[in-house]
């Protein structure tokens, strides 16, 4: 069964789709940013899955559950009841915010104790194949791992090493992210959250396919590290040891890869040559979603000096445009967004404010840069085109 991950954007999170690939084959990860996307973003999903023949799995990773997320939850309840036998879609949500109870209750769905685990509340949807699970106690990371059998019932086993080294880490994020500054996991967790957000966007952008196995694998090596004795300032030593090595296995064999270059400006060069971090717009426009303002410093050069584009813009998750061009456009460009700069170098915002999504950016970026032809058939001269006195 194909599983699909929504997930947050900070380190639970991610520890929770490090845990989460651990045991199942999982064909895509969501990251959000904010809790205000998340409704967005599962309602693009479920417009996905209402298109799916043959069941998939949704797993949900400490995201929160605010109202537009309920609503969703019942939609999808909604969306299974009208399915066929056999081709129900599961759903599990995997929470452990205090405001997700205080929610669900305004919105009339009570939640349970669950009677094989003391802590752990479930909320019923009316579909067997809906689990909302909620456990302030434990941090999603460690949710993922304990309900692991939900989403992967024939769950891959990891190596000994392997699993010593997830262990470590389901203790370190743990410790961290419900603030345990007793417990001496608490040290590895911030060590663990300081390399997490130098390496998140800086290296192998969310939109690329590369982006959680490198995430997932230097977190497992951290862990690995801080299982095997290190302090804090030993991890930071060798994080940068650790993230050159990942790059080299991620670019053998690479063709133009250069060993003398930095890690970053080694990736830039493959970034700049993959079809899946960009869209191109009419105009031949090539918009990227959510990159680092370094890297796509970087990748937009090396896009441009191998001639795939005139004109490159990134749009961040706040909505702001960074425009860069080679024929002087890049000023145009982001005059059409309220904004400014030098004539190869320019930025601006989007007319809606932000962007959950590349697709949502596009959706916001091309008919301003690109406006359609005006639609003449309303215009009251429209009648006499092809009359003839």
């Amino acid at each position: 069964m194909i599983v699909t991950q929504i997930t947050h954007h900070d380190l639970d999170g991610y520890g929770a789709s490090t845990v989460a690939a651990a045991f199942a084959d999982v064909a895509r990860v969501v990251h959000v940013a904010r809790y205000s996307d998340v409704g967005p973003v599962v309602e693009d999903e479920l417009k996905r899955l209402r298109g799916a023949a043959a069941s998939e799995t949704l797993l949900m990773t400490d995201l929160g559950l605010e109202e537009p997320t309920i609503a969703f939850l019942r939609r999808f309840a909604a969306m299974n009841r009208g399915r066929a036998e056999g081709t129900h879609h599961r759903l599990v949500v995997l929470d452990h915010h205090a405001s997700s109870i205080d929610q669900l209750k305004r919105q009339n769905l009570e939640t349970a104790p669950d009677p094989e685990r003391a802590g752990l509340l479930r909320a019923d949807l009316g579909d067997a194949e809906v689990f909302v699970l909620i456990d302030e106690a434990h941090c999603a990371t460690r949710m993922a791992y304990d309900q692991r059998a939900l989403y992967a019932p024939e769950a891959k086993v990891p190596g000994e090493t392997a699993a010593a080294d997830l262990a470590a880490l389901i203790e370190s994020v743990e410790a961290l992210d419900l603030w345990k500054k007793g417990e001496p996991a608490f040290a590895g967790g911030l060590a663990l959250d300081e390399m997490f957000w130098d390496s998140v966007s800086t290296l192998v952008p969310a939109s690329h396919p590369w982006h959680d196995r490198f995430v997932s694998d230097l977190l497992m090596a951290a862990a690995g590290l801080l299982r095997a004795g290190s302090t804090p300032a030993e991890l930071e030593r060798r994080s940068g040891e650790l993230r050159a090595r990942l790059v080299d296995g991620l670019l053998a064999g690479e063709a133009g890869d250069d060993p003398a270059l930095t890690a970053r400006q080694r990736l830039a060069r493959a970034l700049a040559r993959s079809d899946a971090l960009f869209h191109r717009l009419s105009d031949g426009t090539l918009l990227s979603f959510g990159l680092d303002s370094g890297t796509f410093q970087r990748v937009s050069d090396q896009v441009m000096e191998a001639g795939r584009a005139k004109r490159v813009v990134n749009v961040q998750r706040a909505g702001t445009l960074s425009f860069r061009s080679i024929d002087g456009t890049a000023l145009d460009g982001a005059r059409a967004f309220r904004g400014g700069g030098h004539r190869d170098a320019a930025g601006g915002k989007l007319p809606q404010g932000s962007a959950h999504s590349r697709e949502d950016a596009v959706a916001q970026v091309e008919p301003v840069l690109n406006p359609p032809p005006p639609d003449l058939s309303g215009s009251p001269f429209a009648a006499l085109k092809n009359w003839k006195g």
